[in-house]
């Protein structure tokens, strides 16, 4: 007997809606970040361009431009893309909706703020945590709120085995918790004025503690969540070792918590701090390189599609840029080699190789996966237009690092070359004039870099226009598989 429609169950469905917006807001924030970078790198060759408005100060420009690009490019496409993994492979919808759609509002709010404070001046002088106390309060309120939507969602899930990108996923957001409010204990005096619950050297650890965390939880370990869930969907190949995805996510976390005091090698920290800051980083280079290689192994008997698929190439030269920069990260760490390296431009290169070749181009490669399932399409609207993202891309970021690691290496040897009687052979006015040409290179590089993130807008534009946003239907339960041996195939579905 056929059912009559009046009782006719609706299929359950994944909510793409808050993916679907933070989707599109990473793009818009992406471009306002790397926009007001290069505008800083712009006033590092030509000073005048802050137009005599304190608003437009270097000095107020640059933590705009760091938070914008981690928290609100960076943050945007975790929140993307975690929320649509942790459906796929949990085969359930998000849970409490409205609770997610509070931390599409709530994280776009913080961004706004900030995009306010920060220029007035507003700030608790702490790299990477400059927001002051009210902004840090909801921010702790929107964190909270992600975190019941993920781990709910995985208490619900209809799938048995946790896949290993939601390990990754899963540790970034309850670490980023704890930085985040230890980090912040302080002491508020007015509005927009609070100091420090923590003094001197003690403070200084707290803080690179979190500094170094927020690096390696919130740019690393997280956007490991993407590399294990799109380079296998998009390889059409399972995970080369899972067994290695465990051993990496493991030795990750672990490790990457006490690497934080080699930002403050030679200072008056604890000589002992400093050494165990310093072996932790270079313990660190093997789950790194352990995870890179498990990334790239993946695409064994998949190679030549490197050849016509520009997703691929952003995903792959992601993880080359991961290698490359944790070796890099590593080998700065060393005592002898930061007395060389620290403070100068070299330090910038390794941010920007990491930043930019790693998050930004597994970031790239992730949303021109999903965008196009997010609205229905089959691909991207420009297929050659992502292409050329990808070299426009490319050539900017080896562009820029190239010339800031070839500028810091010099920066530093002028530095400490003596004459025999002691004194400087050259002043800072001189040594800073050999900058010049390095930095016009870098702003060159950020140019392209800026060019090819305004091109995937346009290929976005392009793809969602017209298009009938539909949430797709979860697939029937499948039968058990024996998670004691599981294959993660079946599980990225």
């Amino acid at each position: 007997m056929k059912e009559s429609p009046a009782y006719a169950v609706e299929a359950p469905t994944f909510n793409y809606t808050v993916v679907r917006q933070f989707a599109l807001m990473t793009v818009v924030w992406g471009i306002v970040g790397m926009a007001v970078g290069v505008l800083i790198a712009a006033q590092l060759i030509w000073p005048q361009l802050n137009f005599d408005i304190p608003w437009l100060s270097y000095g107020r420009l640059r933590p705009l431009h760091t938070n914008a690009v981690i928290f609100a490019f960076g943050g945007s496409a975790l929140f993307a893309t975690s929320y649509y993994v942790v459906q796929r492979t949990c085969q359930a919808r998000l849970f409490c909706g409205r609770l997610a759609a509070f931390t599409f509002w709530g994280w776009q709010a913080v961004i706004v703020a900030a995009a306010i404070t920060l220029p007035l001046g507003y700030t608790s002088s702490k790299e990477y945590a400059e927001l002051e106390w009210p902004i840090d309060i909801l921010i702790t309120l929107v964190w909270v709120a992600y975190a019941v939507v993920f781990f709910g969602t995985i208490m619900k899930r209809r799938a048995r085995h946790i896949y290993v990108a939601n390990w990754f996923f899963g540790s970034y957001i309850l670490t980023i918790a704890l930085l985040h409010i230890f980090n912040n204990i302080e002491m508020p005096v007015s509005l927009w004025k609070s100091y420090s619950a923590y003094a001197g050297v003690q403070d200084a650890m707290v803080q690179w503690w979190y500094g170094h965390n927020a690096v390696g939880f919130f740019l690393t370990t997280s956007f490991l969540g993407m590399m294990y869930y799109f380079v296998p969907k998009q390889a059409g190949r399972p995970i080369y070792s899972y067994r290695l995805s465990i051993v990496h996510f493991w030795a990750l976390a672990f490790t990457y918590m006490w690497a934080g005091p080699h930002h403050l090698l030679y200072t008056s920290l604890p000589d002992w701090t400093q050494s165990l800051g310093m072996a932790f980083s270079l313990i660190l280079l093997a789950p790194s390189w352990g995870g890179m290689i498990n990334g790239i192994m993946t695409l064994q008997g998949a190679w030549h599609r490197l050849r016509t698929d520009p997703i691929l190439k952003f995903l792959v030269t992601a993880l080359s840029f991961y290698g490359m920069s944790t070796f890099e990260g590593s080998m700065m760490s060393i005592r002898t080699v930061n007395a060389l390296s620290h403070y100068t431009d070299w330090t910038v290169g390794h941010v920007h190789s990491g930043a930019l070749g790693w998050v930004a181009m597994i970031t790239f490669g992730s949303l021109y996966y999903m965008i196009p399932r997010l609205y229905g399409r089959e691909r991207m609207h420009s297929v050659a237009a992502m292409e050329l993202h990808f070299w426009v891309a490319t050539i900017g970021v080896v562009l820029y690092i190239a010339a800031m690691w070839i500028a810091g290496v010099q920066q530093g040897l002028m530095w400490r070359d003596t004459a025999p009687d002691g004194t400087l052979v050259y002043s800072f006015a001189e040594e800073l004039k050999t900058r010049l040409p390095f930095y016009l290179i870098r702003l060159m590089g950020g140019l392209l870099y800026l060019a090819g993130i305004c091109i995937m807008a346009w290929n976005v534009w392009m793809t969602v226009r017209g298009a009938r946003a539909v949430d797709p239907a979860i697939p029937p339960e499948r039968p058990h598989t024996d998670v004691r041996r599981p294959e993660p195939a079946p599980a990225i579905a």
